[in-house]
């Protein structure tokens, strides 16, 4: 059965290199929108560390990244402020835009 196998030392999400279609996508979003900030989302036992790009008007994207280390440099190469979601929690611009898709 497979209940029972194991899923690494750590039991977590897999620890797999972050895919180039993802980087791609990050950065089409963040030259197809302006004011855009980066958030890092820790990896939890369910998901991998990701990366959440907001836009001015509260469009978003996330994708999986491979740590916070390269989500940073990710942010730093394209001019992003970077923030941790831990530490600032999600912008309200992002629950608005969400709001508004809801009733559309």
């Amino acid at each position: 059965m497979a209940w029972f196998r194991r899923r690494g030392k750590s039991g977590g999400p897999s620890s797999r290199r972050v895919d180039q279609a993802d980087l791609d996508h990050l950065t089409q979003f963040v030259r197809s929108k302006r004011g855009v900030e980066a958030f890092i989302e820790p990896q939890t036992t369910v998901t991998e560390t990701t990366l959440l790009l907001v836009a001015h008007d509260g469009e978003w994207t996330r994708r999986r990244i491979e740590s916070p280390e390269v989500a940073r440099r990710f942010a730093h190469q394209l001019s992003l402020p970077i923030y941790d979601v831990k530490l600032m929690g999600y912008p309200q611009r992002m629950r608005d835009y969400n709001e508004r898709q809801k009733r559309a």
